[in-house]
């Protein structure tokens, strides 16, 4: 077997090992392989991802989150996310404006770039080494980024080569945790005559990024807009030289550069 393979083998491997000392838990111990065991607060898979999804809706909106964007995001009702909630301002992960709507600490935006980062490492592994389409791996990163320990992490990242985008084209921030800045505009924003380049598609529809692949409209693609029909109407473009027509809804979720 190569030794990409190898390597590849020891880290799904690895993966799967519990990451903390559970006679430790109690005090919030953690022994990570290869690392020496420090004082941590225990965090659940559950708050791990209210606080990424607090972070990517901050991100993509801009500003405080309310609750009932929150909850829609996490496919549960107002009371449930006003719960947990609740229980990251106890943990000083999370703050409140004055409109009452959700703001992350700098404790809590760490800790979600962090689940972010071993998310967009985990999607590269599984279609750059295991042969994962791009419309599979978001449900499999999901598991994953709450399995990887900073040992793995580290490792990951360098067997990958440091990658700075995930499969579907969105930066994976730093191990110091700075998160590269991208000037990145929606499809439908892009004037007509101009030419960009796919930055960034959705990635947690797969029959989307499935119809997205069909059209070309993947990450690093050139495409130019040709025309906008009025009232709404599809826009006519070019996909590295192919012609085709995308709806809107579907343009504004593309993101571009120039």
């Amino acid at each position: 077997m190569p030794a990409a393979g190898i390597t590849a083998l020891k880290i799904v491997n690895h993966l799967h090992r519990p990451y903390f000392s559970t006679e430790n838990m109690g005090a919030g111990r953690f022994d990570y392989p290869g690392q020496p065991l420090y004082s941590k607060q225990v965090s659940t898979p559950r708050i791990e991802e209210y606080l990424e999804a607090i972070y990517k809706l901050a991100a993509e909106r801009g500003g405080a989150v309310g609750i009932s964007r929150l909850a829609q995001s996490m496919g549960l009702s107002v009371p449930s996310a006003s719960e947990m909630v609740k229980r990251l301002e106890q943990s000083g992960s999370i703050t409140y404006n004055r409109q009452r709507e959700v703001v992350l600490t700098d404790k809590g935006r760490e800790e979600a770039v962090s689940v972010i980062r071993r998310h967009r490492l985990a999607e590269r592994f599984l279609t750059d080494h295991l042969g994962f389409d791009w419309d599979e791996v978001h449900e499999e990163a999901c598991r994953l980024e709450h399995a990887i320990s900073p040992a793995v992490e580290a490792k990951l990242a360098k067997f990958l080569g440091e990658p700075q985008t995930c499969p579907h084209g969105y930066s994976i921030p730093q191990a110091n945790g700075e998160v590269p800045q991208r000037n990145l505009i929606p499809l439908t924003e892009l004037e007509p005559g101009k030419t960009a380049r796919v930055a960034a598609v959705p990635e947690e529809e797969a029959e989307l990024l499935r119809y997205l692949a069909e059209l070309g409209l993947i990450p690093k693609a050139e495409v130019k807009i040709v025309e906008v029909a009025p009232f709404g109407g599809p826009m006519t473009l070019t996909i590295n030289g192919a012609s085709a027509a995308v709806g809107p809804e579907l343009a504004s979720k593309v993101l571009v550069e120039s």
